[in-house]
């Protein structure tokens, strides 16, 4: 029979709806049972497209005989982390904490009020080396609560104390604007003392995409010419386009590899991460005029709209690491499979173009393909790359998950807006668009907004700051990719900030990451580092910079300058954890840059076109007819409906002189 979770909206819930665990929701009822039951509860937090938490479902949810063992002594609470990162941050830190490590499956035992007393991540169903097995676990922790409850009870104050205090603010000194640009060098020397140099990337296996630190990067080097920050950057996004990481037939890229070389994936796709690739390839590009990076570009969104796209044009979360119960089954491929598939002269000049070998680079003998080099015939290689893939595509495919996170939709709206822009693809830029609107609709109930929906409905995960955060960051680059008539984005982009500012603000300093009228929890969590996605701290802080940029208002300018300048310090010693800040940061000293157009079309246009090419990542776009100034300070009083197209750099509303041609907008722009 299908337990409690059955007609869950998160598609990773759905999955254990028919384990003979009789798993609750998260929910004030879960503890309500413990408490009336005097036992503790088995919180277990996991993700739809995670290899280690299907194994462990595998493994012991669906054993009658250890479901039956939890059932007795637990009360057994099963979360989605993408549904809801709050909960996850808070029990992942005491994890951490208690372990010195994290990850998920995370499995964290709780007293009936919340209190974490024991923690861990993947457990197998019997014991090896010095991990326990799962029902030896369940029956130590039982036997404690039962017999040791007061050491039990003890642990889980002083593990309580310690969440409090990593969660207060952080008690740092602020740096003028005048260091910052000692502190960003800083962090640039920083990271390359951890750069791979043989293979691009950060630190050794397992190696994860730095999408957020390559962008830094590029800002840096455009703002000092540093040749070590392109460096890092070139090699790095070349290494991960021609490694397994990216996948050669259908574009996009999984999660990790878990080797420092990117051959070989966690064949998991994230949304997330290829939001932030694809914005970081596509400022490469625009950079550098790589045709490879350009080429990233195209194939990422092509996967991002095949594959992820939902039916009403948002986008879904992830594609599972697994296929039938096997990880990378969908992608990997030996020298018979390519046989089945191609003529056998094709064979062996894709199994060296991809190195396909008889020995492999995975399991069983099978290979991830890499492109490893341009093709000396790229035609030829088109053409059985569509060959291939078409073949794959009859194969058994991963899962998708398919609920609509509205921060991670943010991220891929950014992504597709500035990309459509460098690339010139106005169906990249609708297809954010489309995104936009459905979330406005769906995810937004009385001017406030919730995280989640599936299939078009909303769920009941209230939005969290990034959610916030990101959505006003993906409709600020919505806003200037578009026509100078549509307002509506900028607008709602401000309302979204506006709550923010309301409903996370910390009066110490920072923001929580959860609304001050949001489901308490045991800490209010607070996020300030970098890591997979930006922290919604990070996040927030660019687009209230954006925003000001664009509007002319300085309260959103102060509220960002001063959390920079808070934060410098940490992160120019911290950079690693630091991406976002730190492009930030480069944005904020160079001003950020703003791009006023005004004028007639097609000037206009073409004006427009030059200064997106040529200036720095991080510069803010409004562009105006000359007539109607919408109320924004960079367009009032400059230009008219029958002057030539004129173009005005700024830097805080104070500007040059005004051009008219593309020649002097980039010495402009190059200055």
């Amino acid at each position: 029979m299908a337990n409690r979770l059955a007609g869950a909206t998160s598609p990773y819930l759905a999955q254990h709806a028919d384990n003979p665990v009789d798993w609750w929701p998260w929910g004030a009822e879960a503890f309500a049972e413990a408490a009336r039951r005097d036992v503790p509860v088995l919180l277990s937090v996991g993700y739809a497209a995670c290899h280690w938490c299907h194994v462990m479902a595998h493994e012991s949810f669906e054993d009658p005989a250890l479901a039956a063992q939890l059932n007795a002594a637990f009360v057994p609470v099963k979360v989605d982390r993408e549904e809801r990162p709050d909960v996850d941050a808070v029990y992942m830190t005491a994890t951490q904490a208690m372990t010195g490590r994290g990850g998920w499956p995370m499995t964290v035992f709780l007293a009936p009020d919340g209190r974490p007393f024991h923690a861990g991540t993947y457990y197998p169903p019997r014991g090896h080396g010095e991990l326990p097995g799962f029902g030896e676990l369940l029956a130590a922790i039982d036997s404690a609560w039962r017999t040791r409850r007061d050491d039990v009870l003890e642990a889980a104050d002083s593990i309580s104390g310690s969440l409090a205090d990593a969660n207060r603010v952080l008690d740092l000194p602020g740096q003028p604007s005048s260091r910052w640009p000692a502190l960003l060098d800083e962090a640039v020397t920083r990271l390359a003392e951890s750069f791979d140099r043989l293979r691009g990337g950060f630190g050794r296996a397992p190696k994860f995409p730095p999408a957020m630190t390559c962008e830094f990067l590029l800002r840096q080097h455009r703002r000092t010419g540093d040749p070590r920050a392109l460096e890092m950057v070139s090699q790095t996004l070349t290494a991960m386009a021609r490694g397994g990481i990216y996948d050669q037939l259908a574009g996009g890229f999984a999660r990790y590899t878990v080797d420092s070389a990117w051959v070989v994936p966690h064949f998991e796709k994230m949304l997330y991460d290829n939001a932030l690739l694809l914005r970081v390839y596509a400022q490469h590009a625009r950079l550098t005029g790589s045709a490879l990076s350009a080429r990233i570009c195209a194939q990422t969104v092509e996967f991002v709209l095949t594959s992820l796209r939902t039916e009403q044009g948002a986008f879904a979360s992830s594609l599972d690491a697994d296929t039938a119960g096997h990880e990378g089954l969908t992608y990997v491929w030996t020298p018979a499979q390519l046989a089945e598939v191609l003529d056998p002269a094709d064979v062996a000049w894709v199994a060296d173009l991809c190195a396909v070998t008889e020995t492999g680079t995975f399991e069983d003998g099978a290979s991830v393909l890499q492109l490893r080099a341009e093709p000396a015939d790229p035609d030829r290689w088109q053409v059985l790359r569509a060959r291939l893939a078409t073949a794959r595509s009859r194969r058994a495919q991963p899962a998708r998950d398919d609920k609509v996170l509205l921060s991670w939709n943010g991220l891929m709206i950014a992504a597709l807006a500035e990309a459509g822009v460098t690339l010139d693809r106005d169906d990249w830029i609708e297809a954010a668009r489309t995104a936009a609107d459905h979330l406005i609709v769906v995810h937004r109930v009385d001017g406030r907004w919730w995280r989640n929906s599936m299939n078009g409905s909303r769920g009941d995960a209230v939005a969290v700051l990034s959610d916030h955060a990101d959505l006003a960051d993906g409709l600020l680059a919505l806003h200037q990719a578009l026509p100078a008539a549509d307002q509506r984005y900028l607008d709602l982009a401000g309302e979204l900030l506006d709550l923010t500012v309301e409903h996370f603000s910390d009066p110490a300093g920072g923001f929580y990451d959860t609304a001050d009228d949001a489901e308490a929890l045991l800490v209010r969590p607070r996020e300030i580092t970098d890591g997979a996605v930006p922290s919604g701290m990070s996040a927030l802080v660019d687009a209230l910079i954006g925003y000001a940029a664009l509007t002319g208002q300085p309260r959103y300018r102060a509220i960002a300058d001063a959390e920079l300048a808070r934060m410098v310090p940490l992160l120019s010693q911290h950079p690693r954890s630091a991406g976002r800040w730190l492009a930030t940061a480069e944005a904020a000293l160079v001003g950020p840059l703003q791009v006023a157009v005004v004028g007639r079309d097609p000037e206009r246009a073409e004006l427009l076109a030059a200064a997106r090419r040529l200036a720095p990542a991080g510069t803010v776009y409004v562009q105006g007819d000359g007539v109607d100034d919408r109320g924004l300070e960079l367009l009032h009083g400059r230009g008219s409906a029958t002057a030539p197209a004129t173009a005005y750099v700024c830097r805080g509303f104070v500007c040059d002189r005004p051009v008219s041609d593309v020649a002097a907008l980039a010495v402009l722009l190059a200055g």
